[in-house]
């Protein structure tokens, strides 16, 4: 099989020892409405997708997960969805504490913090904490995060009169992002719910990214769907803008 060959002028973990995935976990709505339930009981079972998800993560040569949870024009819904949300986020981040102790595995946030409750802040606070060392898989939960927000952040910080922009950007953008390490190149981008678009979703990682859509809606997405994602990434050739290995075979 193809191993990750990623390009990031910003050597990371993600890079190095394993692939990095991101979700953008769609169709919780549509889903609940095609099995006659209203919209929190679909949020609610992909809550149990995500459990499934970041479970089956590592024995599929993941290091780096991140997860779309609420984008931040996600405030534009109603309010009492928006509150379902965030509690089913700190349920999460509450009860999946000792599994990913158990299995060391790190849980961080990425986006904006100032307008999450102060008991998801706590929440979070205390996951990253207690699994801040933690190496087997990182999973980061995109929450109030806006890509185009973050890189207009990030190129208010920039200051790079000297040395490599490429570089440099990146470590302001994970600045930005409240990341704690420079922004990490995506792997494989996956999309479930049958919609084909990046909806403002890690636009500078996704740069280089293998796309994967599926009509699969998140709360139905188990481990069988990650693998077969994870094989599709396989099977493509990834040229970064050189010849492929095969025209180069063809061609000699």
């Amino acid at each position: 099989m193809m191993k990750s060959t990623l390009q990031n002028d910003a050597d990371s973990p993600g890079n190095l020892h394993g692939l990095h995935v991101a979700i953008i976990m769609d169709g919780n709505g549509r889903w609940a409405q095609s099995c006659g339930l209203l919209r929190a009981a679909g949020h609610r079972a992909g809550a149990k997708a995500v459990r499934r998800t970041v479970e089956a993560a590592p024995a599929q040569g993941i290091r780096l997960l991140t997860l779309y949870a609420f984008s931040s024009d996600n405030w534009q819904r109603p309010e009492r969805e928006v509150s379902l949300l965030m509690e089913l986020l700190r349920e999460y981040l509450l009860e999946a504490r000792d599994d990913c102790v158990k299995n060391s595995i790190r849980v961080s946030l990425i986006g904006r913090r100032d307008r999450l409750p102060m008991d998801v802040l706590g929440a979070v606070a205390a996951m990253e904490e207690v699994t801040a060392n933690f190496k087997a898989l990182h999973v980061r939960l995109a929450v109030d995060y806006s890509a185009r927000d973050a890189l207009v952040q990030a190129s208010r910080l920039l200051h790079c009169p000297n040395g490599n922009g490429r570089e440099m950007f990146s470590r302001c953008l994970g600045h930005a992002m409240r990341a704690g390490e420079p922004a990490q190149d995506v792997d494989l981008l996956i999309r479930t719910g049958g919609e084909q678009r990046l909806s403002d979703f890690l636009l500078w990682e996704c740069a280089y990214a293998e796309l994967y859509f599926t009509e699969r809606m998140w709360p139905d997405f188990d481990e069988k769907d990650l693998q077969a994602a994870v094989e599709e990434f396989h099977r493509r050739e990834r040229r970064f803008g050189k010849v492929g290995e095969k025209s180069l075979a063809t061609s000699s």
